[in-house]
């Protein structure tokens, strides 16, 4: 047998022989990784147990049914009999038990003819709206303020980014049923109109920073239900 400094091991032939096994150590960190990450199947959630900002905690496997993972909510239309024209039925973690933990949620929208959904932002999840019928115009405002905006038509699907203010109106001229997918269990929303008319907000300071005009501001906030 040769000695090991006789072998002629050439850098090339060298790499050849660590690359497989680099990509054999990375790959079983990966599966090391994933597999403590999962430590259990799902995380059902239980409403008897208060809500952190990590979700609601998890209701024991032996109380756990295959109702918790089934949402009936979306077989009836929303309800589109108010000023938006827009109905809105959530699948979040608190409609929805079965997806706490898992990273995902559903909404369905029916937005009426001349409806629209205003802008809002999801801070917790990106969404993609799928439209299943009628026609949308949809976009969404980056933080550079550049708008990406497009008419959606059926069949069509829409990215928006997580955080990002975004919006949708009925562009066609019938009722437009939306599916919306997001990348969170909760992500959040929160409409723009609500969160400046909707509460006791001073109109001064409302006026002050959004350069509206006085008399706008208090027809929004009566609208909305607003004081201040």
């Amino acid at each position: 047998m040769l000695p090991f400094h006789a072998i002629n091991v050439t850098p090339k032939i060298l790499v050849r022989m660590i690359s497989p096994v680099l990509i054999f150590i990375i790959f079983s960190l990966l599966l090391i990784s994933s597999s403590h990450a999962a430590v259990q199947d799902f995380c059902v959630a239980d409403f008897t147990a208060p809500e952190s900002p990590a979700g609601y905690a998890c209701k024991k496997p032996a109380d756990v049914t295959v109702d918790d993972f089934i949402f009936s909510g979306f077989r009836i239309p929303g309800n589109t009999s108010n000023f938006i024209k827009t109905g809105v039925i959530p699948a979040f973690a608190a409609e929805f038990p079965g997806v706490n933990g898992l990273g995902i949620s559903m909404i369905r929208a029916d937005v009426e003819v001349g409806g629209v959904v205003p802008l809002h932002t999801h801070p917790g999840g990106s969404e993609v709206l799928h439209v299943v019928k009628g026609k949308m115009l949809a976009g969404f405002i980056s933080t550079a303020n550049k708008v990406y905006i497009k008419t959606l038509e059926k069949g069509d699907i829409m990215v928006f980014p997580q955080g990002l203010l975004h919006f949708s109106l009925n562009a066609g001229r019938s009722r437009a049923l939306l599916f919306v997918s997001f990348s969170s269990a909760n992500p959040g929303f929160q409409l723009v109109p609500n969160a400046l008319f909707q509460n006791d907000l001073p109109t001064e300071v409302i006026a002050a920073t959004t350069f509206l005009d006085t008399a706008q501001i208090k027809k929004l906030k009566a609208i909305l239900g607003g004081t201040g």
